[in-house]
């Protein structure tokens, strides 16, 4: 990506407070999402915020983004006090949220996008040419080269992301929350990002950056607040706090650091794969021990969640063999998968993992209707009981088995898929990128459960993107490229570059 434009030169002065919160609070029924936070943003930094899921950060970015309205609080902006800010006053404000899923119109242009719902016309027609020239411009302001009449479905998820911030600056942002903003991202996207936060930076423009990644607020931020409970805990110099003290301000408690460590060793083969093909995987073989973590490595479009599907029944194999403890289980669907004592906890938990207007005992229950009714009519005892067990085991932070999942926590959803399909008591987990999205908290606790199981004999299938997770959990791991087998890596020989090697350029077996 080339530089079109120089930057703007920085006027910012970093002792400035452009945004200030003061005894903000939000309560909804029967919860207090914030309690009385005091915040402030100063000019030209970048400021993260950090907390576990349900910390109150996305009900703080909703309130300063005015779509929330605070049972109590001030927010002052430019010297100015308000009670409360509407969409639009904050935009008028210069306030501006990039989230994790982008408000882009996919059939339109890059220039389109950005002067949505704010045209530039000529009397009664588009002006387009003008339109496309500003775009240009704010897209070499962010060093980035984007065509500007390019359609927004023919970029990558980068290049989108990018368009979304011209967007922001085009309606003259001066102050931009980012929300989870590496989630949707490639490894080489990721970097870009990094690239144009710290050009924004060098133009003066404050940033709020909320992430979950202890990397990315060390490399990016300047000072760093930590939410827990809806409270302001602590801010804290990013240079002068280390990533242990942060982690023990978040869940209140110190945790060991790193990644647990298991004890007992693989057993026997349980699961073998013979040359099985289909959707989009060629020829993948492999067996998997009981009591083993079996980590799937692999770049974006590897054949890592297709391969998965496979295996769950949720796509056809064309050919090949799977065996459990030497029986054929190929499954033909995702019940039969679940016949064959196989359990696939999805990447994307909201779409595929859980029902969001669902309760917490309707989703753990779904897979089990069958069994837990008489004569076409489902036990509500049943499904109740089912539910407060794995609630209790599982430690999942809701008032009751009633609460809708859409309004848990991301680390308490996942929580809800894991016990859903816990509870057709499987001894094939798959795990696709289990710990995506949710807090260190609730990470800790999803590998502790992941070693309770293996240390019982289960047998684990992870996908993960996080090279870290994937080195400290990972008894072995399988490199996939372009739907092939590349190579299989022992504990010993387990590294973020032996990966990389085989992932991007192969050696297959």
């Amino acid at each position: 990506m080339t530089a079109a434009v120089e930057d703007s030169v920085s006027t910012a002065d970093p002792h400035r407070t452009v945004l200030e919160v003061r005894g903000l609070s939000k309560s909804y029924p029967g919860v207090t999402a914030l309690d009385a936070v005091d915040f402030e943003l100063r000019e030209g930094e970048v400021h993260a915020i950090v907390g576990e899921n349900g910390a109150g950060k996305s009900t703080l970015i909703k309130i300063l983004a005015g779509a929330e309205v605070p049972s109590s609080g001030r927010i002052t902006i430019n010297d100015t006090t308000y009670d409360r800010l509407t969409p639009a006053l904050a935009l008028e404000l210069g306030i501006a949220v990039i989230y994790q899923e982008f408000t882009l119109v996919s059939t339109l242009t890059a220039a389109d996008n950005v002067f949505l719902g704010d045209y530039l016309t000529k009397g009664p027609v588009l002006d387009t040419k003008t339109m496309n020239a500003r775009a240009a411009e704010l897209f070499a302001r962010l060093e980035v080269d984007i065509p500007p009449q390019a359609q927004v479905e023919d970029l990558t998820t980068g290049y989108q992301q990018v368009v979304e911030i011209a967007k922001a600056l085009s309606k003259n942002a001066r102050v931009l929350i980012m929300d989870e903003p590496s989630a949707p991202l490639t490894a080489a996207e990721v970097d870009a990002m990094y690239n144009v936060i710290d050009t924004l930076k060098r133009q003066g423009m404050t940033i709020v950056y909320i992430s979950h990644r202890m990397d990315e607020i060390f490399r990016l931020s300047d000072r760093v607040s930590v939410l827990r409970d809806g409270k302001h805990v602590a801010t804290r110099k990013t240079g002068q706090t280390t990533r242990e003290e942060l982690i023990t301000l978040m869940v209140g408690r110190e945790l060991k650091s790193g990644y647990p460590e298991r004890d007992t060793p693989p057993g026997e083969v349980s699961l073998e794969v013979s040359g099985l093909t289909g959707n989009g995987v060629q020829d993948i073989t492999f067996q998997a021990h009981e009591g083993e973590i079996l980590g799937f490595a692999g770049l974006i479009g590897a054949g890592r969640t297709e391969l998965m599907e496979l295996l769950f029944g949720s796509k056809p194999v064309e050919s090949g063999e799977v065996f459990f403890q030497g029986r054929p289980v190929i499954s033909r669907s995702p019940e039969h998968a679940i016949k064959n004592r196989i359990a696939l906890v999805p990447e994307d938990r909201k779409r595929h993992g859980v029902i969001l207007d669902f309760c917490i005992k309707d989703n753990i229950a779904l897979p089990l209707l069958k069994k837990m009714s008489r004569s076409g009519v489902v036990s509500a005892g049943r499904v109740s009981r089912l539910a407060e067990e794995y609630m209790d085991s599982l430690r999942i932070k809701a008032p009751s088995s009633s609460q809708l999942v859409k309004n848990l926590s991301g680390g308490n959803q996942q929580k809800v898929v894991l016990g859903k399909w816990l509870a057709t008591e499987p001894e094939v987990l798959i795990f696709d990128e289990p710990t995506r999205g949710i807090d260190v908290g609730a990470r800790n606790e999803i590998y502790l459960l992941m070693n309770k199981l293996a240390e019982a004999g289960k047998t684990i299938l992870m996908i993960s993107s996080d090279m870290e997770e994937l080195i400290g959990m990972s008894d072995r791991v399988i490199v996939l490229r372009e739907g092939r087998q590349q190579g299989t890596l022992t504990r010993s020989e387990i590294s973020q570059e032996s990966i990389l090697s085989l992932a991007a350029e192969g050696n297959v077996e």
